[in-house]
């Protein structure tokens, strides 16, 4: 009996974080609580970046376009797994998990390049402060978004395709709270191989380099802050881009931490619970960091507030 499946009502089973009944009340009001500060505290930065002309510089046009791709992946995943627990039906159909890979792919992504822009836009800072004006200039910065974008569309096109050609198997569970792609491949009854060295060419190419560009970055701020005689211009250069750095650190460590969890871990569910700490903790941390570290975040983010209260 052929126990592949080519139809289009297949439908994939998410395990969630644990099969505890008593548990799911209890997960449920936490990643709802989640996923609403996420949404607030990155909807809020965008909005005082927007409304603050104090505020229209490259490196806050960079970070709301980061808090609105936090926005994105964010909801790529938990909203999914909110019904799924609030219904007791884990189930979804072969395209909706096909769309959460894509879609989780590509913002993810994103949040790496635009990581990488931020990155180069505090090197341009620090090192090059007489030419920031000239540098940083808006066409500029609205290009490094627009490659941005065009990197992450190209990468999400790949692995979407690749995805798609794959047979699947009569057992279509997935110990995840979402539709990862490497679980995806997993239950694929077809030839992986060529689907593997596609993926981690692509982690590579489209991870690596981004990844590449911050450290470079970093390394000449570093080289040029050493260079300072004065303990006043250490600290400037660190308040410049510490907010920065702190979220580089946060999301890249969170990235490393399920890497190495997956290679320890006896068990998929145990990776399924450390892959919160970098698809969902990060983006709902973000705003936090920026507006906590930020003179001037902090002080258009009271403005924001103050109008919409008058306006009550």
């Amino acid at each position: 009996m052929d126990t592949k499946n080519h139809t289009g009502s297949l439908h994939f089973f998410l395990l969630g974080l644990s099969d505890e009944p008593s548990l799911q009340p209890l997960m449920f009001g936490i990643f709802l609580s989640i996923y609403l500060i996420t949404v607030l505290g990155n909807l809020l930065i965008i909005l005082a970046v927007s409304s603050d002309p104090h505020l229209h510089t490259p490196m806050y046009f960079f970070l709301s376009n980061l808090s609105l791709a936090d926005i994105c992946l964010s909801s790529t995943t938990i909203p999914k797994m909110l019904v799924n627990i609030h219904t007791q039906d884990q189930s979804i159909t072969q395209g909706g998990c096909l769309l959460q890979v894509c879609f989780v792919w590509n913002f993810a992504f994103l949040e790496n390049c635009l990581l990488a822009a931020m990155a180069y836009d505090r090197f341009v800072a620090i090192c090059h402060p007489l030419s920031y004006t000239a540098i940083m200039h808006p066409r500029l910065c609205a290009l490094l978004i627009l490659f941005s974008t065009l990197i992450s569309v190209v990468s999400t096109l790949l692995i979407g395709l690749m995805v798609l050609h794959l047979s699947f198997c009569t057992d279509m569970k997935i110990p995840h709270f979402f539709c990862e792609l490497a679980q995806v491949i997993k239950l694929a009854c077809s030839n992986t191989f060529v689907n593997n060295v596609l993926t981690y060419t692509a982690t590579f190419l489209f991870g690596g380099i981004p990844l590449s560009g911050i450290i470079f970055s970093y390394s000449q701020i570093v080289s040029s802050v050493l260079k300072l005689s004065s303990v006043r211009g250490w600290h400037k250069a660190f308040s410049t881009c510490g907010s920065h750095l702190c979220v580089v650190c946060l999301f890249y460590g969170a990235g490393l931490g399920v890497y190495i969890s997956s290679a320890v871990a006896d068990s998929p569910r145990k990776m399924a619970v450390a892959s919160v700490m970098y698809t969902v903790v990060p983006q709902m941390l973000n705003p936090f960091i920026y507006s906590l570290r930020n003179r001037d975040m902090k002080g258009a983010l009271r403005k924001l507030v103050d109008r919409m209260a008058s306006l009550w």
